[in-house]
């Protein structure tokens, strides 16, 4: 996906002369040539990500569309008070593509860590927040935000699903029973802990804003799941907003608020939070009880 990010960005840069590109290093050796064209529109901050936002914010009150890039925890958490003030207190819209997700830099311990980026953007209002579940779902979305000037937020990730799938709302993979909602990368392996369950599966890479009308369409049963590759219960009120007047219970899955600290590798922090295949087979059973498996 970061690869795809770099590649699409670069073509963007060189079509639209509105476009500009922010950075605070990560990933800045790899725009050395876009950096070489466009001077002027190509900034590395330094490891600065508070004042990355601020240029931002600024190049969008002066009618440019800026896309700024960094590690989900620099770009979001550490930056958050600038993205509240610079962008959604004046108006103003950008594109903020992170990576890193909520634990893909395992190894590099809790700095690079931001299992609540997505919830800390629900404080605001306005964002559009696309999670894609594979690296072809990430031009696509990336060329649509430079077609307006709204806020978005585009959390890539290097866990992906198998294939990809186009379009925001929900998609429905598999139809039965209870309704299942998988966000970006949790799509593959809510698929294999369901693979045998009397459920619905749908996908969406697009979390905010939320199908509200699509959920209660699928919502045929008084259960519903989400899982999600950040904080557990990030949707949790907009799911119950959706749903007003339907008797429903939900059960959210994500990151749990305990920190893990031995750090280990990405699938180790999905095990330990339970978002590994085997992990969600466990929840799923456990909150559905009665409702048997296929066949």
């Amino acid at each position: 996906m970061r690869e795809t990010f770099i590649t699409t960005t670069t073509a963007i840069l060189d079509e639209d002369p509105r476009t500009a590109l922010v950075l605070a290093d990560i990933s800045a050796d790899s725009f050395t040539d876009a950096q070489r064209r466009h001077p002027e529109r190509v900034l590395n901050v330094g490891i600065r990500e508070q004042l990355m936002a601020g240029v931002g914010g600024g190049l969008a009150l002066t009618g440019m569309r800026p896309y700024l890039h960094s590690y989900a925890t620099f770009l979001i958490d550490r930056a958050y008070e600038q993205i509240k003030l610079d962008f959604a207190h004046q108006d103003v819209g950008a594109v903020l593509v992170s990576i890193g997700a909520s634990y893909d830099a395992a190894a590099e311990g809790y700095t690079h860590q931001s299992p609540g980026d997505v919830a800390l953007l629900d404080t605001l209002d306005g964002w559009t927040v696309h999670v894609p579940g594979h690296r072809d779902e990430v031009a696509a979305i990336l060329r649509e935000a430079a077609r307006h000037d709204d806020r978005v937020y585009v959390r890539l990730s290097t866990q992906e699903n198998s294939r990809p799938h186009h379009g925001a709302g929900l998609h429905v993979l598999r139809s039965g029973g209870p309704l299942v909602v998988a966000v970006g990368p949790m799509l593959d392996p809510v698929l294999e802990a369901t693979r045998d369950l009397d459920v619905t599966v749908a996908y969406t890479n697009t979390p905010r804003p939320l199908d509200t009308a699509g959920l209660r369409d699928l919502v045929t049963t008084p259960e519903i799941v989400v899982v999600e590759p950040y904080l557990a219960g990030t949707s949790a009120r907009l799911v119950s907003e959706a749903l007003s007047g339907l008797p429903h219970r939900s059960l959210h899955l994500g990151v749990g608020r305990t920190e893990v600290r031995r750090y280990g590798s990405r699938d180790d922090h999905a095990r330990a939070h339970g978002l590994d295949p085997a992990g969600l087979r466990r929840s799923i059973e456990a909150f559905l009880g009665s409702w048997t498996q296929r066949g």
